[in-house]
């Protein structure tokens, strides 16, 4: 969806009046402001699924984050029921890393749209809530992390014979999280 400048006022100043009148309808107007405020405006084709607006492509990066919240959803909840077994096996592969496996985020500094992006599915659209209320800046470069996931997961998601994922898919996941060039020297030790 694209609103000229204009018609990004006007949907303001819209919705400001509808709130002083206290309008009951099914248009949110902090919903509309936040979709205009954070340039998410694909996000209201989203939101009011049921108006015909014109077809138009998601942004690359809803698409990418939409992959990356999906992999680690399945990550967490596929972690979670583990047996104590599988996670402590997990644990001695990948240290830190596989202890407890979580959704961090992105790097606020340089990632700051895939930040704005996450957070705007989960606490405005209302996906993913199993993330809501979760800080999304991880602080550290991540996306070419969640990249490596992301390919190593959609390898195996055309193997899933369950909608969970085993103790070694896991770890095979799991695993990308370490940059390539320090897998040697991480092995070595």
């Amino acid at each position: 969806m694209k609103l000229s400048d204009g018609e990004k006022i006007i949907i303001l100043m819209l919705t400001e009046l509808h709130q002083k009148l206290q309008v009951d309808s099914e248009m949110e107007p902090d919903f509309l402001r936040s979709a205009i405020f954070n340039d998410m405006l694909w996000g209201i084709r989203w939101k009011y699924s049921g108006i015909p607006f014109s077809d138009a492509e998601d942004p690359e990066i809803v698409r990418e984050v939409l992959d990356i919240l999906d992999m680690w959803s399945c990550i967490e909840r596929s972690y979670a029921r583990l047996d104590s077994s599988g996670k402590e096996s997990i644990k001695q592969c990948l240290g830190v890393l596989g202890d407890s496996p979580r959704f961090q985020g992105f790097d606020g500094n340089n990632e700051s749209e895939y930040v704005g992006t996450a957070l705007f599915l989960v606490n405005e659209l209302e996906r993913f809530v199993e993330f809501k209320g979760r800080g999304f800046n991880c602080h550290y470069p991540s996306i070419d992390m969640h990249r490596r996931m992301l390919s190593a997961f959609e390898q195996l998601r055309r193997k899933f014979t369950s909608a969970e994922l085993s103790a070694d898919q896991l770890l095979t996941i799991l695993h990308e999280q370490i940059d390539p060039s320090n897998r040697e020297a991480r092995h070595s030790t």
